[in-house]
């Protein structure tokens, strides 16, 4: 990856609707070179999909948080069975695996507070192996959604 690879991402991640002559024209190629190129990162993996950044409050879920699992046990049956089952939760927006204690931290989005207990009560808690949730709810967006660093 060099320079002009590495300006083309940092321009789609900006604006990943641009056509490839406006790509072209503002990374300083001619169209066939940087459609090449694109095609190549996107062969490669290193662009993995384009979609639409959505407003969740326009979408109607303004409640976020920030929930810490310690599991009860870590053998890689439980570990498995936990990541399998909270990747089906539609709420979970982001799931990490942490080293050390908590064991994940999940990044949930639901309408209200009411709607997030319910899903604490009813679904969180019910995953495999959970020992603990500790929640924490997101107050502000200082940062988010940042294109990564090229």
């Amino acid at each position: 990856m060099d320079s002009i690879d590495r300006k083309i991402l940092a321009v789609l991640q900006e604006d990943g609707r641009l056509t490839i002559t406006e790509l072209a024209a503002r990374v300083g190629l001619s169209v066939s070179p940087c459609h090449r190129r694109l095609r190549e990162l996107e062969r490669n993996g290193t662009i993995r999909g384009y979609r639409a950044i959505v407003d969740a409050t326009a979408v109607g879920l303004t409640f976020q948080a920030l929930v810490f699992v310690t599991m009860r046990q870590e053998d890689r049956e439980t570990l498995l069975g936990f990541e399998e089952q909270v990747a089906r939760v539609p709420e979970v927006v982001q799931a990490q695996r942490l080293f050390g204690d908590p064991d994940y931290l999940l990044r949930i989005v639901t309408a209200d507070l009411t709607a997030y207990q319910e899903l604490e009560d009813d679904v969180l808690s019910a995953l495999p192996g959970v020992q603990r949730l500790n929640s924490t709810l997101v107050m502000k967006h200082v940062v988010h959604d940042r294109p990564l660093p090229t």
